[in-house]
Parts: C-alpha cells; structure tokens; sequence
C-alpha cells in the first residue's frame, strides 16, 4: 500500500464500512463476513458479523498452503541460557497442532479460557497458538506475578487449566514459577483441573499429581487437531491491565477485528514486507507482545524474534545491536526506557558501530512518551528514522503513526504524528467542546472504535462502560491529554492526571520532563506533582545521571531549574530535585509517577503488581528522609 496519507485517511472518513470491508478482504475467511460492524443489545461494537475464521490457521496453515512452509516463522534468542533456535513455518504449525491436542484430550474447548503464565520461550508461543486453534480464550499473566495477582485473575477468567514453567530467568537471577503458581492456586475460590508445566533445567519444579503434567511427557501422547472455525466476534484473549485490589480489568480482543487490524498495521504502521525479520523488543505479557511479538507478524508472514533477555547487562549494552545483526532484523519496535537504559551504558552508541545493522530500517518507539533527547540521541548515533507512534492496551494497535505503509510524513519531534486510518481522534475540552488547533485537552476516539480495539471489559459491560464512554458522550476516553496542532499532528502530553494544578495555573508534567531530560548529564527523570499547602500543588523532579557524569549533582540541579525558569517561567515552581539511582517502572517500562508522588506526600503506595522491583522505594524513601 502506498499513496497519499490524506486521500487514504479521507475514504475512511468518508464511508468508514466500506474501508474496512475493504481491509477484511486481506485475510482468508472460512467464512466471508456479512457487515462491517453491529451493535449488540448492550450497544457495544462487534466487527466483521457474520465471519467465520481460525486465527491459528491465518499465522501458520495459510502460509504453509501457500508454499512458505520452510520460511522462518519464530526466532528464539536466550542470552539468559545461550540459546538460539529457528521454527519454520511448518515446525511451528507441527508443533502447536500437537499442543493444541494436548489441550483437547484435557475437555479445552472453544470458548474455555486458558491462563498462560511462562517467561520468554518458544512454548509460551505454542500456547497461545495452540488455544487460538481450539477457539479457546487464553489470558497470558506476566511471567513472575505474585501468587495474590495470580489467583485473582484466576478467580475472573476461571480457567478450565494453566499452562507454566519451573522458572524464569532475569539476567542472572532464576525466579521460581512453581511454587507461586502452587499458592495461586490456594488463593484462589475458582478450581483448576490440571496444569501443565514445562521444566527447565534451572530450576526443576515439585509436581502434584495429578493436578500437574509434564509439558514434554502429554505433547508426546497428544495427536495433532485441525483449526476450529470461531465467529469473528468470539473473544481471542483476555489481557489484564491492572489489579493490584479488587477485580482485575480484563480487555478483551475478538478473532475478527483482530486478525484484520494486525495484517493492516503490519504494513500501514511498521511498512512490513512479507518475509522479513521484525522485532519487538517486548514480553508476551504485555499487549505489545500479543500483538507484534505472536500475532501480527505471523499472520503477516514475517519472522518475528522472542528475546528472553534486556537491553542491558545481557551481556552489555549492545545486546540488541548483536540480534539485528545475527537474525537481520528490518525493523525494531521497543519501549523508550529501553534506549535511555542503552544510552546511560553507552552514551556514545559503541557498540552500535560494533555490529552490522545494515538490515535495519527504522526504529519504531511507543508504551510511554518519546522523550525529545532520547529521539536525538537515536536519530544521531544510529541514523535510521526514529519513529513514535501511540497506542494502548485498550486498542492493541496505533492510534496514531507516521503512516509509512501509505506515505512517509515529516516528523516532528513530540509527535506521534498523525491519526491512524480507522481512528477518528479528536480533543475535547471539559465541556466536551473541540478544542483549537495547539489547545490542550482530553484525547478521545469517536466511536465505534476501528477493529482489533476493545469490544468491553471481560463479564464486566458495566466497568466498560463507565470507565471508558460515560465521559463524553459517543466517544471513546483515552484517559491521555494532548493537542492537535496546526497540521493534524498528535502531541500527548501524558495521562490526563499527570496535570498539575500550580495556584491555579494548569502545567504539563510531561513538558516539564522535555526539558529536564534534555541536560546533557540526565539519563533518564520522572516529573510529578506533589502537595503544597501554598499554591496546591508544585513539581517535583527525580533524575537519573549518566554513569562517569563528573559535575556534581547539586550544580545539575540548579541548572535544571534554571531552565525550567526560561523556558516555561516562574510559576513552574521547579525547585525540587532529587538526584536517584534508579527509578520504579513496570515490568514494561513505564515510569511509576503515581507512586512517587504517593511515597513523597506520605500517603499509602498503592504499588502495582506490574512494578519491576518494589525496594527501590525504601531506597528514595532513605534519600527524602
């Protein structure tokens, strides 16, 4: 596909049916749809009615059909283990279809969910597949969650059985799954017939018969099964996005719609060719890895990369040069944190000069905003175009690009760039007026969402509702604030609760971290608003330095604020700044904002499930005390 981005975003405008009845037709349907989209009695959108499919068949027996059955499909990469394996087309069509019978001699049927809860390997993959071919639900649980966030996404989805591993590995530290997944499954009040677990030679796990199967001892017993037809509005997976109390929010992804979004952004979004080597840097956990790291690039006919390692200390900083070069990656799609973590080890990019990347075409950033100085900073040492792009776990794919499949467009640093064909984004103010060009507001989707994104929250339309179309009537709430400029440029600003309020003068955060993260000693920082009995609320600033930074913090500092004063003025108020070690993210990536904001008032830490290590708040704690 290429062309002009406005003609092609206008004939979605225009006859929005008729594009993606269009789009459809990019698939193979056992059973061709009869509309675009319906409504159900609840008034939710259900894409493509009428269509039958597999979406296990669309990611490997079409290609193998087709004559592409010795093509790579699946690249294994385990610097944790030195592990390196390859999967044909057919290898991986073999070895899910065995699986898959695995999980029928076990009663798994279409629409009995399945939770997933494995680090990153081949078998994880097979997993997913192997229920997407029964017409199960799975629900993948990042590897490594406590027993408690297990059990209650157990106790939701209610799955007929679990699939795991003895362990995970982080860098160089083993993780036990078993004995977690044991106290789940305690917790939880919803009971699980079996489980099958696959072990590592790390770290063995205790089996309870006969509750728990052997992984490798039931695929040798099974018999292959074909692909089950599902209706296109039959659910795929359940994605958990947060709870750390109560009911877990469960997002919900339907075959049809799905299938259809992943094979156009393969190639409006990431300008994908059939055959090549596409890499995102993520975890299956994530939506990011659903998407891009299982589905998207196998219905596309890609290979795609499943990395069981980190940016850095696996070994070093050039870790991800060394995949490009091994397995001639055409395009890498990461987190931002991942280069800031890269550019703080090796500030001079040495060891991109150390391998050949030259079957590397673009860089694509997205799951947190791209901040000015990591955009340069990329864009110079590599000099490959840099390109951001947003998108939620809600959507599961962009809802604004630099559109590279139909038109590649100027880029400007901030930006996302420009609406995805297919969401209709607007920004409203509170009143649920348009906002001016350059005015900043509330970044909604008129509806109905374009397929692949949320149809509602799993057994919950109530949630779904409230949290997401109650706001403003007939459009979708991003929760995200941002603006549109001039030229239809996306600029998101942050979560629309990253605004503070300064003696009633609303300001940016997100802004006030461009400018921070631009000094040239700061590797990475995190900008929140904190409680002041004067004007409300002031920023507060944590940075982080380069390591062998020789001026001192406190001359940083001023610096800082000092900036922050020219550039954005006195009312800014910036004159904290502390200077950490480290700051709290997720597994994913994202800065905990909340959470410092939380540890610096004295209020409780609502710490999420999601947080990559929770001590590294006694240790800014020792630092604010």
């Amino acid at each position: 596909m290429t062309g002009n981005y406005n003609d092609a975003y206008a004939a979605f405008k225009q006859e929005p049916c008729e594009f993606w009845l269009a789009q459809s037709k990019r698939i193979p349907w056992f059973k061709t749809p009869t509309s675009a989209y319906q409504q159900d009695e609840n008034g939710r959108y259900h894409w493509f009615a009428g269509g039958e499919l597999n979406t296990c068949y669309l990611a490997l027996d079409q290609h193998i059909e087709n004559g592409f059955a010795d093509e790579t499909a699946l690249i294994y990469d385990s610097p944790v283990t030195n592990t390196k394996q390859s999967f044909s087309y057919f290898e991986l069509h073999q070895k899910v279809a065995r699986f898959a019978g695995v999980l029928a001699d076990l009663g798994v049927e279409k629409g009995d969910r399945v939770v997933i809860y494995m680090p990153m390997i081949p078998e994880a993959v097979i997993g997913m597949l192997a229920c997407a071919r029964l017409g199960a639900i799975h629900s993948v649980v990042f590897g490594g969650f406590a027993a408690h966030e297990l059990a209650v996404r157990i106790d939701d989805a209610k799955p007929k059985v679990i699939l795991s591993a003895s362990c995970g590995i982080e860098i160089d530290r083993v993780i036990p799954y078993k004995p977690m997944l044991d106290e789940a499954i305690e917790l939880a009040t919803h009971q699980v017939t079996n489980t099958v677990i696959l072990q590592r030679e790390q770290a063995l796990a205790p089996m309870h018969s006969p509750r728990d199967l052997d992984w490798y001892l039931v695929e040798k017993e099974a018999n292959p099964v074909a692909p089950t037809p599902v209706r296109a509005e039959d659910p795929l997976y359940i994605l958990y996005t947060s709870g750390t109390t109560g009911t877990p929010k469960g997002v919900v992804r339907e075959n049809g719609g799905h299938a259809v979004a992943m094979h156009y952004s393969m190639e409006t979004v990431y300008g994908m060719k059939p055959g090549e080597v596409f890499w995102a840097a993520s975890d299956i956990g994530w939506v990011v890895g659903h998407s891009y790291i299982v589905y998207a690039p196998l219905i596309y006919r890609c290979a795609t990369v499943l990395y069981e390692g980190k940016p850095i200390r696996t070994p070093d900083a050039s870790a991800f040069w060394r995949i490009v070069e091994e397995h001639k990656v055409s395009a890498l799609f990461t987190a931002p944190t991942a280069f800031r973590a890269i550019k703080k080890e090796d500030p001079e990019a040495n060891g991109f000069k150390e391998y050949d990347t030259s079957s590397l075409k673009r860089l694509f950033l997205a799951g947190e905003r791209l901040d000015p100085p990591t955009y340069h900073w990329l864009q110079e040492k590599t000099g490959l175009p840099v390109l951001d792009h947003w998108w939620q776990t809600e959507t599961g794919w962009a809802i604004a690009c630099n559109p590279i499949g139909i038109e590649s467009l100027p880029t400007k640093v901030g930006s996302a760039t420009v609406a995805t064909p297919g969401f209709d984004v607007q920004i409203l103010d509170m009143d649920g007026n348009q906002c001016a060009p350059n005015e900043s507001g509330a970044v909604v989707i008129k509806l109905p969402l374009p397929p692949g994104c949320l149809p509602t929250i799993w057994q919950n339309d109530a949630r779904y509702a409230e949290g997401y179309l109650s706001q403003y009537e007939g459009y979708f709430l991003t929760g995200d604030g941002g603006y549109l400029d001039e030229d239809g440029y996306l600029f998101i600003m942050g979560r629309t609760d990253d605004v503070i309020n300064v003696a009633g003068h609303r300001l940016s955060t997100g802004e006030m971290e461009e400018i921070v993260a631009a000094h040239p000693a700061v590797a990475e920082c995190a900008v929140f608003g904190v409680n002041d009995s004067l004007k409300g609320q002031v920023p507060m600033a944590m940075i982080v330095l380069k390591d062998g930074e020789a001026i001192s913090s406190s001359e940083i500092e001023q610096e800082i604020i000092g900036t922050i004063r020219g550039k954005i003025g006195a009312i800014a108020c910036l004159k904290h700044i502390l200077c950490v070690e480290r700051l709290p993210k997720t597994r994913s990536g994202k800065i905990l904002r909340k959470n410092l904001r939380q540890l610096v008032d004295g209020e409780t830490l609502n710490i999420p499930s999601t947080i990559d290590d929770p001590s590294i708040f006694e240790e800014i704690k020792t630092l604010l005390t």
